[in-house]
């Protein structure tokens, strides 16, 4: 099999950054990162030079309904590739997909096609690390752009349905805490190694502590869709800020929340309680028009996707390359810092910081090169340039 070297490249690892730095690819691994300038090679090696470029650690995002013109709630592979494949152009090498509020029948056709194209990777494109539910178990006085026709308290028996159909691949389960049997679904999808946030929610701040108890232990786009801060009620924001059990999404796309709400969370929660999301929909990366979303009429025009009628955004037309940019330059954060809320938390978050999240010797090969303008050169997906130079195929790229 090929050998890929990467070489002059400025490596963003675990210990900080290493420059200049040599990354060995074999097997989907990194096997080796060093200092190596010049090396003998083998008719297997395969060379970039990254030209004195980032390579940092793929981003996964925890939170993406769909982009390209691929839905992740279409019950259709061709779909689900479409998105993906966009995503890898933006960076990202492993994704969750996304659910919306939707009838019970479509939400398990959902997640019984993403399990099949979860179980059956693309080769040209991120790879679905799991999925997301985001709904039906949320709370209509803050629904956004979620259908309210189709939200209701949380069943555990229709949840025990979900997990037997997602098997290993439900990762995220979104709800609002202050609904009926919140609790009991909350301890049972914790049980099974289910990650549950709160979001959609207009719970007040005791609510929050007493599902953290019950093992919530995250909050999805932070300051969106649920009860906002009041120094008298903290409400699910201030909770998000105050309780360190929980880890908080921020959509740093400019439209969703102000750079210094931005800085606010990251100066509370730092890199590891922090993690970048886009709350892409089908419609990042197409021309402004109007779309479908759950259901719902959206518009997009100049990026900014809302409600046909205006009263909610209605997810991002973001991808995580320009967030990490974003949160670089409107959070003051380091390239570091703003990889580890993009790449390393997230995977952590969802069990996969053991293989995914770091560049690091035996991690998979999941690799994004950056120019000096933290724009994405090339994505390499467990040892496969889906991206930019060897994509396609096993030509030299130096």
């Amino acid at each position: 099999m090929t050998r890929w070297i990467l070489r002059n490249a400025r490596a963003v690892t675990p210990e900080g950054i290493r420059d200049p730095a040599r990354i060995v690819v074999e097997d989907g691994r990194i096997v080796a990162i060093d200092n190596v300038t010049r090396v003998g090679q083998s008719d297997r090696d395969q060379v970039v030079d990254c030209g004195g470029g980032w390579v940092v650690p793929g981003f996964v995002d925890l939170h993406v309904h769909g982009g390209g013109g691929g839905d992740f709630m279409v019950p259709d592979p061709a779909s689900h590739r479409r998105a993906a494949r966009f995503h890898a152009r933006h960076g990202t090498t492993g994704l969750v997909a996304t659910t919306v509020t939707a009838s019970p029948g479509d939400t398990l056709a959902a997640i019984t096609a993403l399990r099949a194209s979860a179980e059956a990777p693309d080769p040209g494109g991120a790879r679905l690390l799991g999925i997301h539910l985001e709904g039906p178990y949320l709370n209509p006085a803050r629904r956004g752009a979620q259908n309210p026709r189709w939200m209701r308290d949380p069943d555990p028996v229709e949840l025990e349905t979900w997990l037997h159909a997602a098997g290993p691949y439900l990762k995220l389960l979104t709800l609002a805490p202050e609904r009926g049997r919140a609790a009991e679904c909350i301890r049972r999808a914790t049980q099974a190694g289910v990650v549950v946030a709160a979001g959609h929610s207009d719970a007040t701040y005791e609510q929050v502590t007493s599902a953290v108890e019950a093992g919530l232990s995250h909050v999805i786009h932070t300051f969106n869709g649920m009860r906002g801060l009041h120094h008298r009620e903290p409400g699910v924001a201030g909770a998000a800020l105050d309780l360190e059990a929980l880890t908080c999404e921020l959509i740093a796309d400019g439209l969703h929340v102000h750079p210094a709400a931005l800085r606010l969370v990251y100066r509370v929660k730092g890199p590891g309680g922090t993690v970048l999301v886009t709350d892409a929909i089908a419609a990042a990366g197409l021309p402004d028009g109007s779309y479908d979303l759950g259901g719902l009429r959206i518009r997009v025009a100049g990026g900014r996707a809302e409600l046909a009628d205006g009263s909610s955004l209605a997810g991002s037309t973001l991808t995580m390359d320009r967030a990490v940019r974003n949160a670089v330059r409107c959070m003051g954060v380091s390239i570091v810092e703003a990889v580890t809320m993009a790449s390393t938390t997230p995977a952590r978050l969802i069990g996969w910081g053991h293989r995914k999240g770091r560049l690091a010797p035996g991690y998979d090969a999941d690799l994004v090169l950056l120019d000096a303008s933290l724009r994405v050169r090339a994505t390499m997906v467990e040892g496969r340039f889906v991206h930019g130079p060897g994509a396609g195929g096993e030509e030299d790229a130096s």
